[in-house]
């Protein structure tokens, strides 16, 4: 237990706290942009091949449909998955799934790359275990079996009946009339819904570095959500035997990058990696699940486990860590500086230099780890994360680091200033050309762009009011799932909530509110359900107030997607339209609004 004198001492800590703040801001202040999420480019037009499905074994020729359904859901990952699932819980039958991806699985159904995985626990990140009856089989499951078990969740609740697959949403007009949502598709499709919700999902369109000359290249691309293994060869399993004698170039370092590099390191006759800002890396540590364990749960195991999570994550406090892994790793380290027992009445500033120093603490143990890996000290240096743990989403991995003791791997460091620009034949960075066959973008998806770009249309509402002009100055919501014109229609995703690492622990939570909302609707006899305009702006204004909360920690971080490309006020950013009191609050308010029975904020007719 360290004193709040120990928490400012060099000697005490091992390190100089106040040397670390100042090399973090130096850090951050290199890679701050004016140009924010304008520096990327909208996949359309000349990119549009970069959202072309490389994955469908064959194309549906169908003719267009015409027809009513009770309610469309927008999405077929897990989003639309566990919306469809408490919907079909709930006794609605007629539910007509539209997805643009040739099945089910949403990230899981794009991100095929090699070596994907998921970084959150799969015991907690699979939804529905209990319901479905499986254990996936390891502590953080591949890939191909997370698509296979969204497929599995579809099986189970028949979501493939009156599902529209390799079908693009491509306007959506509510009909006062009818008191119905028309929604027209890219396949000539005329559906008429009484609900609608939007689960178009964070993850779901590609973005591009705006690099000039970014046209110039004339060597093979692709974008790591559209992987391309008719060139590289092999699978997801790696054995990428197609570039045996291929100089590979791969742009980005985030979470995509940490999974495959591994697998190209291991297989192109040259690597260059062009980073920006590197990420922060930690032990994976992955391993089978043991079917003693998994023959101990009892009922709502899943449940437990995924608050149990949620509050540690959160900061809070539990008896037990359940999943102990990178992410709940901080906070034990938190409570080995705090005493045992009333650090409840500590004063808000100790627990919050508390929380700086065990975050330290953290990030020197993963910077520790780079030096005892990378035999190349340069190397090494340029791979150390100078920012608070969460600034950036955390990456786990046991064979990333290595790949740079390799000696056809080669990290090009562009000290946060990115690529200079692409020419035919390559990459130029500090006026250096490096000459490759091949250029991957492992560049992300979109986040802070707004809602109706990320979607691919606008929705039109009630008084012919366009989604796209209402949020033109950020989202206006009741919980992040209801907006005044907007009846009958329920936005999914990271929208005014609470962001936490285990995005379908939110999404299961949003599925229960739309299915509890409709199941009111219809005891009550309603046919429109619809946010009032005095709900919609208190809920407004206390997600602004509770911006602020995290605004000084966001502000002083390195720019990413948390923070808007380092605009983290912005009106599109996450971090700016999120609910700042945190996931563990967000879910008691829902509850209590849920338990309250008066749907509180909602009109009914």
């Amino acid at each position: 237990m360290l004193t709040a004198e120990d928490l400012s001492n060099p000697e005490r800590l091992g390190f100089d706290p106040t040397a670390l703040k100042a090399k973090y801001r130096e850090e951050r202040d290199k890679r701050l942009r004016d140009d924010g999420n304008e520096q990327y480019i909208e996949v359309a037009g000349d990119f549009s091949n970069y959202v072309d499905d490389p994955y469908i074994d064959n194309e549906i020729d169908r003719d267009a449909i015409v027809r009513e359904t009770e309610v469309v859901v927008v999405g077929g990952g897990f989003g639309g998955l566990l919306a469809g699932a408490r919907l079909r819980e709930a006794g609605y039958e007629d539910i007509c799934v539209i997805e643009k991806g040739g099945d089910f699985g949403g990230t899981w159904y794009w991100n095929r790359y090699p070596g994907a995985m998921c970084d959150v626990e799969s015991y907690i990140y699979f939804p529905l275990l209990e319901e479905i009856g499986y254990i996936p089989s390891e502590k953080y499951a591949q890939a191909p079996e997370i698509l296979e078990y969204s497929k599995q969740i579809a099986r189970h609740f028949d979501l493939y009946r009156g599902a529209l697959l390799q079908t693009e949403v491509t306007a959506m007009n509510w009909l006062e009339d009818k008191r119905r949502w028309l929604v027209e598709t890219n396949r000539g499709d005329q559906i008429s819904a009484r609900f609608v919700a939007m689960s178009n999902g964070p993850l779901n369109r590609p973005k591009l570095p705006g690099i000039p000359g970014i046209n110039d290249f004339k060597g093979h691309t692709f974008h790591t959500s559209r992987w391309d293994y008719a060139y590289t060869g092999g699978s997801p399993a790696g054995q990428l035997d197609g570039l045996k004698d291929k100089r590979v170039g791969i742009i980005g370092t985030g979470a995509t990058a940490i999974q495959c590099i591994p697998h190209l390191g291991a297989s192109a006759a040259q690597l260059y990696v062009f980073q920006r800002t590197p990420s922060s890396v930690d032990v994976r540590d992955n391993r089978p699940t043991d079917p003693d364990w998994a023959a101990s749960l009892e009922p709502g195991w899943q449940q437990r486990r995924m608050d149990n999570f949620n509050v540690l994550v959160s900061g809070g406090f539990e008896d037990e860590d359940m999943v102990a892994d990178g992410w709940t790793e901080i906070f034990r380290n938190l409570t080995g500086i705090l005493p045992p027992e009333g650090y409840e009445h500590l004063p808000k500033e100790h627990l919050s230099k508390a929380s700086e120093i065990a975050d330290f603490q953290k990030m020197e143990k993963v910077r520790g780890r780079v030096d005892r890996i990378v035999k190349d000290t340069k190397t090494a240096e340029a791979l150390k994360p100078y920012y608070r743990q969460f600034c950036k989403r955390p990456c786990f991995h046991d064979e990333y680091l290595d790949t740079y003791n390799r000696s056809t791997v080669e990290l090009i460091d562009t000290r946060g200033h990115g690529v200079e620009r692409l020419t035919e034949k390559g990459v130029v960075v500090d006026g250096v050309e490096y000459e490759v066959d091949c250029l991957i973008f492992a560049t992300g998806f979109e986040v802070g762009t707004s809602y109706t770009r990320r979607s691919g249309y606008d929705v039109i509402g009630a008084n012919g009011t366009k989604l796209s002009e209402k949020w033109r100055e950020g989202a206006e919501t009741l919980h992040g799932l209801h907006s005044h014109d907007f009846p009958n229609c329920f936005f999914m995703g990271l929208i005014q909530n609470a962001i936490t690492p285990n995005l379908p622990h939110m999404l299961n939570e949003q599925a229960k509110l739309i299915a509890y909302v409709m199941g009111e609707a219809r005891s009550r006899g309603a046919t429109r359900v619809e946010a009032t305009a005095e709900a919609e702006a208190a809920y407004c204004g206390l997600i602004k107030k509770l911006a602020k909360l995290g605004e000084k920690f966001f502000a002083e971080c390195t720019p990413g997607y948390y923070n808007n490309e380092g605009q983290a006020s912005s009106k599109n950013g996450l971090t700016a339209n999120s609910y700042g009191a945190g996931p563990v609050e967000f879910f008691k308010m829902i509850d209590a609004w849920r338990e309250s029975d008066d749907l509180e904020g909602l009109e009914l007719r």
